[in-house]
């Protein structure tokens, strides 16, 4: 099956099984490995992407799925050079711990700054809810959301 969407900014067109999962189309089929697989069942959250502004776990998804829609990845936010506020706010507060987790827990807070520029510390929580991190107590993330909300020029709660 052809499927058609936009990725990362870009025009993308690629012919793909329709019940192969997204996760999988963007490490084998696309080489974009910074989207992490570490359930496959929806409970972690390192798979995230965001599809038409809204976060979705890519194991969950199928590639026919993708039709027509606007999918960004890690790969979408910055670059090595201009790094996205939030990666920069992760860096600076030591959020990134094994790094495994970063690239959804990263997108899960670029979406919910999207729909809630100045959240609180108990908002941001919740919007990061459905990611797991093995290697912190969350406390160093919430803040760099928080930072990175504020150099967003947001509102600081």
């Amino acid at each position: 099956m052809k499927i058609s969407f936009i990725l990362n900014g870009t025009e993308t067109c690629i012919d793909v099984a329709p019940d192969k999962r997204v996760i999988d189309v963007l490490r084998e089929d696309l080489c974009l490995t910074g989207t992490k697989e570490a359930c496959g069942s929806g409970e972690c959250g390192a798979c995230t992407v965001i599809a038409d502004g809204e976060t979705r776990l890519s194991c969950l998804m199928l590639a026919a799925q993708l039709e027509g829609r606007n999918l960004v990845t890690i790969e979408g936010l910055g670059s090595e050079k201009s790094l996205h506020p939030v990666q920069e706010a992760f860096m600076e507060h030591g959020a990134v711990q094994c790094g495994f987790c970063t690239p959804g827990m990263v997108l899960s807070a670029v979406a919910l700054l999207k729909k809630n520029p100045g959240p609180s510390r108990e908002e941001i929580r919740k919007g990061i809810s459905g990611n797991l991190c093995r290697c912190t107590g969350y406390q160093k993330i919430v803040d760099a959301i928080s930072e990175a909300a504020v150099k967003m020029g947001r509102p600081d709660k």
